[in-house]
């Protein structure tokens, strides 16, 4: 399956005729939202801090199927989740904290409440989101909404998918005209003001601006950001990067959101007072903490005056920086071999600098760098849960893939024996940016 194969045929009339049947409505009415899930080669734990980082969407990720509601009604069913979400468009939301439910929940007990409230909330926070940047919403959407099997909660951004999923039906229903650069900072707004995660920009960006084929390049600081290909023979270079190579997807079994988590915070707090401290140091007082505020030079001036902890956050931060100029390169010159060895090393780093990651995964990202014709390996996303990365030889795709569920199997057999054995280790290709089409 390639970045051109995903979804199928198949799998756009199944959505079609659900959402159809939902509103009473002919297939030809439905539109369909496709949201990728997204991959960070380099560029892990630092665009929170204004950095400069590395991303591609896969051929994998949110299928949400919709017709405009004809009211301000919004009624939404999806295919993992059990319950139906229903509220209106001209409700006032508030963060979430503020206020547990907002809304009409139809749900029986409270395990079902609880699960259908935290699939159910990011279409809320995306209410919150255009509305909080003074968009008018008069139409609701009726829409069912299906992730790719066993990935929600894998640390490919499947949150950040949903919530783009649901912005861009509700400014279609509402005839609203969005810029992915705009998108991107509405879907910062569910995730950092609405849900309470202090993350940074990069998994937004990634399915809103990539390519099928390139590497995206985005600077969180300047928001400025470029796809990565030479400029001569461009699609023979990709066709040969996308032959040459595939993306491994490992999962851990272990599933725990970020905001439920407070190590992510946590990590990101730590980031900026290190940033404080280089800072001030500096006579640099009065700018803000973030350590893409800090100059090379500065830091490897002052840098003896952290303490242990936040020296190792900083060291992670500048050398991932560096690893993603230096992986910039490699990419577009077709040095696979050389992008690999770059990001294996973002992956130690995040270990032994960022200090993220937990037995399972970290044996897991061990297990990658074992197997056969992985060219390089890290955790994907925050690295607390979900799953790990790897870029493969393609001819030796299959093998790898088996070699690495057979090793975790043993290493962690009750993780393991949890999971879907067809999506324990998956082997997929770049993809498109996220968009809505039509038939």
């Amino acid at each position: 399956m390639d970045g051109l194969s995903w979804p199928s045929d198949a799998e756009l009339d199944g959505l079609r005729r659900t959402a159809a049947e939902m509103a009473g409505r002919t297939t030809e009415e439905v539109r369909v939202v496709i949201s990728p899930y997204r991959i960070c080669p380099l560029g892990a734990h630092i665009d929170h801090q204004g950095g400069t980082v590395s991303a591609m969407a896969i051929n994998m990720g949110i299928l949400l199927a919709f017709v405009p509601s004809g009211s301000s009604q919004i009624i939404l069913q999806s295919k993992q989740f059990k319950g139906e979400v229903r509220f209106r468009v001209d409700e006032i939301q508030h963060p979430e904290m503020s206020e547990k439910v907002n809304g009409t929940i139809n749900a029986k007990g409270s395990t079902e409440l609880e699960e259908e409230y935290s699939w159910g909330r990011y279409a809320r926070g995306a209410v919150y989101a255009l509305q909080r940047r003074g968009n008018s919403l008069n139409q609701g959407i009726i829409g069912f909404i299906s992730g790719s099997k066993g990935l929600d909660s894998s640390g490919l951004s499947s949150s950040a998918a949903v919530g783009i999923a649901y912005l861009l039906a509700l400014e279609s229903a509402n005839n609203l005209s969005v810029s992915p650069t705009e998108n991107i900072e509405y879907d910062w707004v569910i995730e950092n003001e609405y849900l309470g995660l202090n993350n940074g920009i990069l998994d937004q960006s990634a399915i809103l601006l990539s390519s099928y084929g390139c590497l995206t390049f985005m600077n969180c600081k300047t928001k400025e950001y470029k796809l990565i290909h030479p400029p001569e023979l461009e699609k023979n270079h990709m066709d040969r990067v996308r032959k040459a190579c595939k993306i491994l997807l490992a999962c851990s079994g272990l599933k725990h959101a970020l905001t439920s988590n407070k190590g992510y915070n946590c990590r990101v707090a730590e980031c900026q007072r290190a940033a404080r401290v280089l800072l001030d140091a500096s006579g640099n007082l009065d700018v803000e903490p973030l350590l893409s505020n800090v100059d090379q030079e500065v830091y490897k001036a002052h840098k003896d005056k952290l303490d242990p902890v936040l020296a190792r956050r900083a060291e992670h931060y500048f050398s991932e920086n560096m690893r993603v100029m230096k992986g910039l390169e490699a990419w577009a010159s077709g040095r696979l071999e050389e992008f690999g060895e770059l990001i294996t090393a973002s992956g130690r780093s995040s270990i032994e600098n960022y200090e993220c990651g937990c037995e399972p995964l970290i044996q897991l990202y061990e297990v990658l760098l074992r197997s056969p014709a992985v060219l390089g390996a890290r955790f994907s996303g925050a690295g607390f849960r979900g799953c790990c990365i790897a870029l493969v030889d393609a001819d030796y795709a299959e093998e790898a893939a088996s070699f690495v569920k057979t090793e975790y199997r043993r290493l962690q057999p009750d993780l393991a024996c949890k999971m879907d054995p067809e999506a324990a280790v998956l082997i997929c290709d770049s993809g498109h940016c996220a968009r809505i089409i039509t038939r």
